[in-house]
């Protein structure tokens, strides 16, 4: 009889050792974004710390009807993607959320972006392209237009990365949930090389494919296959720098199914990545609400707010405005009302 049962227990330990091992990409990706919404929480000050920053304050512009109009559509595409977000938290179980990874990942990522190309078009940046996005508001978290908790940035060649406004990200990350501080700097920073490492391989693959960009040898003329740390440097300011908002483009994974399939058989918390994101999405959204409002005039703002589509009346976007933007805007604290989140 024993013989029957040890078989069978070497196979339950087997098959459960193949589950974590299966589980550990998931479980990487779910450590870096509860790790970056953990810092924000340890670092976030009652209003996001953004009246304390120079390019805010000096932070105006002039608008017409036509970039109010603009602004506005942008901002209705934020809020009704976060609004699908936060459904998805309320309508479900953990299995729920499970499946719900092939939507939620995109919708984290466009909510976001839509709120930064509101906020873009206030500095004067009108554009869609991605691309160009990313380079802009890699800009602006390194002049420091973002609060300290999501000013951290990657900067260098491939092989010679550096890690700023992030001190505990040189230490190693762990496969566990951050505890601690220096738990979540550590994968962060992580986070941070391996997006920088990616986008470097994707940038010299794009640079050789094209015989006008290709680095070539001196000898012989033609293209290198293979790269010195020389070379590396030739294209890293075509990086720019690697932010938060590079994190977060890496949602975009679920575009492609067989990707996002082995984070839907992962055996992770699910409620708990969520969780993550709209915290992160939250905080993002808000201070991208606040630019605007102080942009385009908080009257104007709150104008926006008051005419939303009924989905949006009485929600998340008010209390936004009423717990963050306004005091930030005014300086006053939030008064004390009921409104739904």
């Amino acid at each position: 009889m024993e013989n029957n049962i040890f078989p069978l227990v070497r196979d339950e330990q087997k098959q459960a050792e193949e589950t974590w091992r299966k589980s550990i990409p998931a479980q990487v990706f779910l450590n870096y974004f509860f790790a970056i919404n953990y810092h924000i929480q340890e670092g976030d000050d009652a209003q996001g710390g953004l009246q304390h920053l120079p390019y805010f304050r000096a932070h105006q512009a002039e608008f017409t009807d036509t970039d109010m109009v603009a602004i506005t559509k942008l901002l209705h595409a934020c809020w009704s993607t976060e609004y699908a977000l936060r459904a998805t938290a309320e309508l479900g179980d953990e299995d729920y959320l499970r499946n719900a990874l092939h939507w939620t990942f995109p919708q984290a990522y466009h909510t976001i972006l839509s709120g930064l190309q509101a906020f873009l078009y206030t500095t004067g940046v009108r554009s869609n392209n991605p691309a160009l996005v990313q380079r802009e508001v890699g800009r602006l978290v390194v002049r420091n237009a973002y609060p300290r908790p999501v000013s951290f940035y990657a900067a260098g060649a491939y092989g010679d990365f550096s890690i700023h406004r992030l001190p505990l990200a040189g230490y190693k990350a762990g496969l566990h949930i951050a505890s601690k501080e220096i738990d979540a700097q550590a994968q962060i920073g992580q986070f941070l090389r391996t997006t920088r490492k990616q986008k470097a391989m994707i940038v010299r693959q794009q640079v050789q494919a094209n015989p006008n960009t290709a680095l070539r040898s001196q000898k012989t003329g033609k293209v290198l296959d293979k790269w010195t740390a020389q070379h590396w440097q030739q294209i890293t300011w075509r990086l720019g720098y690697t932010t938060i908002f590079d994190l977060l483009s890496r949602l975009r994974i679920s575009q492609t199914s067989r990707e996002i399939e082995r984070y839907v058989e992962a055996e992770i918390d699910f409620k708990l990545f969520h969780q993550s994101l709209l915290n992160i999405v939250s905080y993002l959204n808000g201070i991208h609400e606040t630019y605007i409002a102080k942009a385009i005039g908080l009257e104007r703002y709150r104008e926006v707010v008051a005419e939303l589509p009924k989905h949006l009346q009485h929600s998340f976007v008010a209390e936004r405005l009423r717990k963050q933007v306004e005091p930030t805007i005014t300086g006053e604290q939030p008064t004390q009302m009921g409104i739904a989140a």
